[in-house]
């Protein structure tokens, strides 16, 4: 089971799932369970901290139940419509777990019913936000770079100007 199992979230995660907490009227007895456990146990940090490892809300994991095939899913606040089996929504049992849990984590969840416990591993963390928008902001645009100093190329104060000796006043005599 997750007894004991810590988890990493960031400020907003938290947030959410301790809003989710507060309507737990909706969720299995499990659910709330689980919910509960991954507050307590929560190491809390600012998302510019997260480790790209760790499953955030938005991030697509690559997760496999038990001995079946892997699946990629995107760690969604809730049912997104159009996405059917692309999103794996925090209000599900799945969703909740795979969330603060690091690439190569295991978490064992309890069935209803008697059927045997159903042991989640995450394979691998293939996007996270958080870790998109460090890299962005590290690649961003290179500092600016100065062209052509307008200072450089003009006459001292004093010097006449003199013309090319072509008669023609150009575009400002109009």
């Amino acid at each position: 089971m997750w007894t004991g199992q810590g988890c990493i979230l960031t400020t907003k995660d938290f947030t959410i799932l301790e809003f989710l907490q507060e309507r737990r009227h909706r969720f299995s007895e499990t659910y709330a369970a689980l919910l509960r456990a991954k507050l307590d146990a929560a190491t809390v940090i600012f998302r510019e901290d997260m480790p790209a490892h760790v499953t955030t809300l938005n991030s697509r994991v690559r997760f496999r139940i038990g001995d079946e095939q892997p699946q990629t899913r995107i760690i969604s606040h809730d049912e997104l419509q159009g996405f059917v089996g692309l999103t794996l929504p925090l209000t599900t049992l799945r969703g909740l777990a795979l969330l603060g849990l690091a690439a190569g984590e295991t978490i064992v969840l309890p069935r209803d019913g008697t059927a045997a416990p159903e042991r989640v591993v995450l394979e691998a963390v293939l996007y996270q936000p958080e870790a998109a928008r460090r890299k962005m902001r590290a690649t961003a645009r290179p500092a600016l770079r100065l062209v052509h100093n307008a200072d450089a190329g003009t006459p001292p104060r004093g010097v006449p100007i003199i013309s090319g000796g072509d008669d023609d006043p150009g575009p400002s005599a109009a």
